[in-house]
């Protein structure tokens, strides 16, 4: 016999009997639910002061039956029914009201996070044992529209509704959705969320920059989604019905990945995932992943999987749906792939190593900054906040071929070039990892052999790009990083990248105010002032 769910204290014997005999009911596919089920449950329910509801197959089988109080039931977990990003659930849920409510906000939720085929509430409508049925279903379409659809009152003679046909007809639409996406390509489709306290501007200008993110690491940007709250929910972030209309968005729209603008705590992402039933990443994560993809050198790796390892060390957890749903694609990519489902005490373990083998790059770093003092060559560093054109920079003044794109940390490795002034005087110019907002700690700790290369740099060249709407901020993120490793010390000279996007009178008013040299990296023909001053500081430096 199965196990009734929810609880039956109070219930008497007979009670308890005659609610476990409803497992031996079927109810016709083409029925929501038959009248005479539909009797029995209102009256059932009415006699005993609980709400009672039913979990049906597409068979006509009841599949569970819980027990709830005066207001609501629990629908358990339900991990051994089908999840797939153009199915529902395969399950229609029945239950009972006590009073004349119809369908409430926690009944849509559940509808809409559980991908139920029909949620269904039996209402009291006049007398004793007069009843009707209240019902629902999640809409299909490209999410512009309303999420699920409610429909009138249902009286008892009206239930044969060709649920079956109904059902296959959504599905239908939602699997057509999905082969049009497969068409399009492989590629992983994200809806971005942004839950904020923070102002309207700020938060829009943060997901901008999260979308750019997205892009870089080669996702498909379908929607974004921004939640302003006073408080945010310490488990959802946002509210589960918020969250449940972001579960049917998600399906509409035949995505496979939420990406959040705030950082996840372990247990917020396990929430949002085991209810939304699809991969949940942060910003961190994302930023992790880039790396992931870009980190070629030795070194670049090693780091890259310090990072992963550290940052889920803490998110790994026995039988944890989330993370199983991380082992392949964005979120689960680079050299710690591999690592997401072993055990705490092996990621211990590798990180320890990994730990050891980057405190001999670190050694490595000061041997060679040794032997370039012992030649006397300056060292020139570019900084800047990424995609704001450096490793352009780095290309046009010494003739090479470091990767440049236009998308967010397309270099991670650190690059060197030599460089002749024209009073003939070398140099060795840096290109380095760029910086952004926020700068997640586990990148700060892990990159910090790399960021350690800025301690061998008698000049900064920080690249501001200026056609960016942001720019200022973005001169705080990067001089706040550092002050944070303490060089602040070093002299730097701005140049002011893609003058070329700009009125020259705009340009003349930002060089004036911010006391910086214009510059189009990707045209020699206007470096030449630029050289001059990197000429003139490095002499200056020299004499000291």
């Amino acid at each position: 016999m199965k196990k009734l769910q929810g609880n039956t204290n109070g219930l008497k014997a007979d009670q308890i009997r005659r609610i476990t005999n409803l497992y031996r009911r079927k109810i016709p596919p083409r029925f929501l639910v038959t009248p005479e089920l539909a009797r029995e449950l209102s009256v059932l329910s009415t006699e005993i002061g609980r709400q009672i509801g039913l979990l049906v197959d597409r068979q006509g089988k009841v599949d569970t039956v819980i027990v709830g109080d005066d207001k609501r039931i629990v629908i358990p977990v339900l991990t051994h029914y089908r999840t797939a990003a153009d199915r529902l659930r395969g399950l229609k849920c029945i239950h009972t009201h006590l009073d004349k409510e119809p369908l409430t906000r926690d009944d849509l939720t559940d509808l809409a996070l559980l991908r139920l085929d029909f949620m269904a509430a039996i209402v009291k409508a006049g007398g004793a044992h007069e009843w009707q049925v209240h019902a629902g279903h999640i809409m299909p379409g490209d999410g512009s529209g309303e999420s699920y659809k409610i429909l009138d009152p249902i009286p008892p003679d009206g239930l044969d509704m060709a649920c079956d046909e109904l059902i296959d007809a959504i599905e239908d639409e939602l699997a057509q959705t999905g082969a049009l996406l497969e068409t399009k390509g492989h590629r992983e489709r994200a809806i971005l969320v942004s839950v904020t306290t923070r102002p309207k501007s700020i938060a829009l200008e943060s997901l901008a920059e999260l979308k750019a993110l997205a892009v870089s690491g080669d996702i498909n940007v379908v929607d974004t989604v921004l939640q302003q709250r006073k408080k945010v929910d310490t488990r959802f972030l946002m509210g589960r019905g918020k969250l449940g209309d972001l579960a049917i968005l998600a399906l509409q729209k035949g995505v496979n990945l939420l990406i959040f603008d705030q950082e996840l705590n372990p247990s917020q992402i396990r929430s949002i995932a085991d209810n939304v039933e699809l991969k949940v990443i942060d910003r961190t994560q994302l930023i992790l992943d880039i790396f992931a993809q870009r980190a070629q050198s030795k070194e670049g790796k090693l780091q890259v999987e310090h990072a992963q390892l550290k940052y889920l060390m803490p998110r790994l957890a026995t039988q944890n749906t989330a993370m199983s749903r991380l082992t392949g694609g964005i979120g689960g990519r680079g050299p710690g792939e591999t690592k997401l489902e072993i055990n705490r005490r092996r990621v211990r373990d590798r990180i320890a190593r990994l730990e050891k083998s980057l405190e001999a790059v670190k050694k490595q770093r000061k041997q060679q900054k040794s032997k370039r003092g012992k030649r006397g060559l300056p060292v020139i560093s570019i900084i800047g906040y990424t995609n704001a054109g450096k490793s352009t920079l780095l290309n046009t003044l010494t003739k090479s071929d470091v990767a440049a794109r236009d998308h967010l940390f397309m270099t991670l490795d650190p690059s060197s070039r030599r460089m002749r002034f024209p009073r003939d005087v070398e140099v060795i110019i840096t290109d380095t990892v760029g910086f952004i907002r926020d700068l997640p700690k586990e990148l700060m700790v892990a990159f910090r052999a790399t960021l350690e290369e800025l301690e061998n740099a008698d000049l900064f060249v920080h690249v501001v790009d200026i056609s960016n709407d942001r720019f200022e901020d973005h001169i705080k993120s990067v001089e706040r990083i550092i002050r944070d490793l303490k060089l602040a010390h070093t002299p730097s000279i701005y140049a002011l990248n893609k003058q070329d996007r700009l009125d020259p009178e705009r340009v003349a008013v930002i060089a004036r105010n911010i006391g910086g040299i214009p510059i189009s990296a990707n045209n020699p023909d206007t470096l030449m002032p630029l050289i001059d001053a990197m000429e003139e500081k490095t002499a200056y430096i020299n004499h000291m």
